[in-house]
């Protein structure tokens, strides 16, 4: 499987490929996940969706972190204040891939929520300037409809680039390369969506 790296000089940067992703992953001790069923998120988590992006093999988007070594996930980010999650979700894939050829096909009916191991609560809390306990997540299945030349990590050039690497990899993959806390999410957005990786 091939993986591509974006050096983050130029929104022309080259893609170099490699032939394995990586084998290594952050270890965390696994912390509970809660399903929140109700309209909003529970109090105390910071509001955030979650993106599955599925190519026509049926293979989900999965970059590596910038800031974590080793830490490969789905893009996700917070929703502003009013924003409805679905605009919030198309925002995001924008900012964080570049991404505008995809649709949404499918979306997890309740809130995922998952905590913060506590230097990773501290870390975010400082630069957030907030005490969020973990994040409550809505997840949103995207079918991409562009080709793999669209995709750049430096986004679409409104925030920082967030992630160095990035893959077409199996459900089974992403769940064994992301981070333990964020493990039993994905394993719960995975089961939901997996009609559409039949």
């Amino acid at each position: 499987m091939a993986l591509c790296r974006f050096a983050h000089s130029s929104p022309s940067s080259a893609i170099f490929r490699f032939r394995k992703y990586p084998s290594k992953q952050l270890k965390f001790s696994l912390l509970p996940l809660s399903f929140a069923t109700m309209e909003a998120p529970p109090e105390g988590y910071r509001r955030n969706v979650g993106i599955c992006l599925m190519n026509n093999h049926k293979k989900i988007f999965a970059a590596s972190r910038l800031d974590i070594p080793n830490a490969w996930q789905m893009p996700q980010g917070g929703i502003d204040d009013g924003e409805d999650p679905r605009n919030a979700a198309i925002r995001e894939l924008r900012e964080e891939t570049g991404v505008n050829s995809a649709e949404v096909i499918a979306e997890v009916p309740y809130w995922l929520t998952y905590d913060f191991p506590p230097k990773v609560r501290e870390k975010l809390n400082i630069q957030w300037g907030s005490d969020w306990k973990g994040q409550a997540q809505k997840w949103f299945l995207f079918k991409f409809t562009g080709q793999d030349q669209e995709i750049n990590l430096l986004g679409d050039g409104t925030e920082k680039a967030e992630f160095g690497e990035w893959s077409w990899i199996s459900p089974e993959q992403i769940i064994e390369l992301a981070v333990d806390f964020k493990k039993p999410v994905y394993k719960e957005v995975l089961a939901v969506f997996a009609p559409y990786f039949q």
